[in-house]
């Protein structure tokens, strides 16, 4: 069943970064590729839980503040140590200018 949250803004996120978004107790991380498109993950990074919002974004690519650990935001993919274990993602859509993840 879907859920869908608003997060943001969609232009609130500038091309190739990311944003934090806070709802029911969890972190999210909200990302907009070089070419438009939306993505979301797991807001914490699953090496150490530090906030991948913080991180640096390049080519589909989040890597954490603390560990350098990698991650590809449109899979959830860990693609670099110390981080080994996947994130979730989200689908995400974005309707009149207006980001929205599903969390069902």
């Amino acid at each position: 069943m879907s859920q869908w949250i608003h997060a943001c803004k969609a232009e609130a996120i500038d091309a190739e970064d990311v944003t934090r978004f806070d709802h029911a107790g969890r972190t999210f991380a909200i990302y907009r590729s070089a070419d438009d498109a939306y993505f979301a993950t797991d807001g914490l990074c699953t090496h150490e839980q530090v906030h991948l919002a913080d991180g640096f974004v390049m080519d589909n690519i989040i890597e954490c503040p603390m560990h350098n650990g990698r991650f590809d935001y449109r899979t959830g993919e860990a693609k670099g140590a110390p981080a080994c274990v996947n994130l979730k993602t989200y689908p995400v859509k974005v309707e009149s200018g207006t980001v929205f993840i599903d969390l069902g």
